[in-house]
């Protein structure tokens, strides 16, 4: 793959997303798909209440079309089930996302699709993707980065890939919290996995699609970043996270995704630690997660976190690379 495709998938993805948003979200308002903020979140984001969301549909959109005209266009395996997997996984979680969105929209209230809802299709959709792969022999072994270490999973390795599916995706959602957070933390995630995929000879479609959702975050960026125009929604969050973890996986890099996405695990376990915290001695560790949510309360601005939290995500893009790249 030549730097020119690169260019191209980046360009027409981003494209795609810059010019879908001025219709988009003009649309969004008249239908009156305005965000509902939580009471108890920091009163600040009051201000934010009727913003349009479910932008999440621009990004799918841009990445999916994008995905398959280069991949028609430049890969020496158009259309492979590498891709075809990844579209899945991105429409599916995107779909579960939309419906939750949608309910919450329609009810005028900041509640959607109950835990059990989500949890429920969020499985489902990792068990096809993983019998799929079952199906055509997938390697199941486990390799840790830096070390020459590797476990072979058998049967185990199905209960891996449907927790990294299910677990990134409302890892991801989660840290959806702030004007432009989540859109640039991701960007540095897929361009991480991207370059990866690209240097270890993986289908270069698995690299068509990454650099696709790189170009479609940015796109985004444009109307999300600080004051936001738009919200991706959970339409966005939970494809987006259930879509690396698929790119994870399909480059069997999967431990890396905790280094790389580690923004995303900090915000994880700032709220498991503010739960059991709260639950075993009454007291709460953060004034409020996820974290991010923590540092505005404590009186950064919004902006200063948001890029606080750019720099460390793309710091960890960068120590995944390298180890890698340079110690593996």
């Amino acid at each position: 793959m030549n730097f020119l495709i690169i260019a191209m998938t980046i360009a027409i993805a981003f494209l795609i997303t810059v010019l879908l948003s001025p219709i988009f979200i003009p649309f969004l308002r008249r239908l009156k798909f305005g965000q509902s903020i939580r009471e108890e979140g920091p009163q600040s984001h009051m201000k934010k209440s009727g913003t349009p969301t479910m932008g999440g549909v621009m990004i799918v959109l841009s990445i999916i079309a994008t995905s398959i005209i280069m991949s028609v266009k430049a890969s020496t395996v158009p259309m492979s089930q590498e891709l075809w997997l990844l579209l899945f996984v991105l429409f599916g979680y995107g779909l579960i996302g939309f419906l939750d969105d949608f309910i919450i929209i329609a009810m005028k209230r900041n509640l959607g699709l109950t835990s059990k809802q989500k949890m429920l299709g969020q499985i489902l959709i990792g068990l096809i993707f993983y019998i799929v792969l079952w199906t055509g022999d997938f390697d199941t072994t486990l390799s840790i980065p830096g070390t020459g270490i590797q476990f072979d999973l058998g049967w185990a390795y199905g209960i891996l890939v449907v927790f990294m599916l299910v677990g990134a995706s409302n890892a991801v959602n989660l840290t959806d919290g702030l004007d432009g957070l989540l859109a640039g933390t991701a960007t540095f995630a897929f361009g991480a996995y991207a370059l990866l995929s690209w240097a270890q000879g993986a289908p270069e479609d698995v690299t068509i699609f990454s650099l696709a959702a790189v170009g479609a975050l940015l796109g985004f960026l444009v109307f999300n970043a600080h004051p936001a125009k738009v919200f991706m929604g959970d339409t966005g969050s939970l494809a987006l996270g259930a879509a690396i973890a698929a790119i994870a996986i399909l480059t069997k890099l999967e431990v890396l995704l905790v280094i790389i996405g580690g923004v995303f695990v900090i915000e994880t376990l700032s709220v498991i630690i503010q739960v059991i915290s709260f639950k075993t001695t009454g007291k709460r560790v953060f004034k409020m997660s996820p974290i991010h949510h923590h540092y505005e309360l404590i009186g950064w601005s919004e902006w200063r976190v948001v890029t606080t939290f750019w720099i460390v995500g793309l710091l960890c893009a960068a120590l995944g690379i390298y180890i890698e790249v340079m110690i593996t």
